[in-house]
């Protein structure tokens, strides 16, 4: 557990990571249980319920460096297609992980939150997470967002509906439409841009994963399965991070060319 006396600041500088350097805003493409079980010789539950003690790390983790939101890619809406045991496992670890955390989540300062469609969840697993988000919505630390029946495409189709129904009542004219209002009516809406973007088991895709939201966020990919990835890890990526300028389509300032 975090001491109520850390400093994210210290902590940060302890590890050779300058905190002004920090993004605010980390989003994972968490890939590979199933590999990594299957490397290890056992069932792809297993590789699950290891990947879920990597997130309680790594959400620990960003609590001591002060990262403002982490988002986790949970359960894409292709995800579906998998085998209904594995699906039925990946529900029963979901709903065990939101009861087990709660308390920890309040203790750390969390704020708790969910993106993706509802409809096709179980019911039991909505109202524990809507019981997350109500006892966590004044906590002022770590924004720890779950991705869950999680598609962007999806979100984004969503998104012109809501906008397009908004027009319909006259509450919008369509040239007020801009990238403000669409970056308000996705799921994300009020939510920082991702600023890094990792992705796990060495796949070089997105995953139809924050596409609008990713658009100048920056990409670190390792070979490393999710059970695998550790704090270690995570400060590499960090690093990485760091040494690199953003620039937001402009020029290096010391650019000549």
């Amino acid at each position: 557990m975090i001491s109520t006396a850390h400093d994210p600041r210290t902590y940060a500088a302890s590890l050779g990571l300058a905190p002004e350097l920090l993004p605010r805003h980390v989003a994972i493409i968490m890939d590979g249980n199933g590999r990594w079980a299957q490397r290890q010789g056992k069932e792809r539950a297993d590789g699950h319920a290891q990947g879920a003690h990597s997130v309680d790390l790594i959400t620990e983790e960003c609590c001591r460096l002060g990262i403002g939101q982490l988002t986790l890619y949970c359960l894409s809406s292709e995800n579906w297609k998998r085998p209904k045991p594995e699906i039925d496992f990946l529900m029963a670890l979901l709903k065990q992980y939101l009861l087990a955390e709660r308390e920890k989540i309040q203790r750390q300062n969390i704020r708790f939150a969910v993106i993706g469609r509802r409809a096709g969840l179980p019911d039991e697993v909505l109202a524990e997470i809507d019981e997350n988000v109500r006892l966590t919505r004044h906590n002022t630390g770590l924004t720890l967002c779950l991705a869950i029946n999680y598609g962007s495409r999806g979100e984004i189709v969503d998104a012109v509906q809501s906008l397009a129904q908004r027009v319909r009542a006259g509450e919008l004219a369509p040239e007020e439409i801009d990238e403000r209002a669409i970056s308000g009516a996705l799921y994300t809406g009020g939510m920082p841009d991702p600023d890094l973007l990792v992705r796990t088991a060495g796949e070089m895709r997105v995953s139809n994963y924050l596409l609008w939201q990713i658009s100048y966020a920056e990409l670190w990919v390792t070979p490393k399965f999710w059970p695998e990835f550790d704090p270690p890890l995570l400060h590499s990526a960090l690093r990485d991070y760091a040494r690199r300028e953003r620039r937001f389509g402009g020029l290096n300032t010391d650019a000549t060319t």
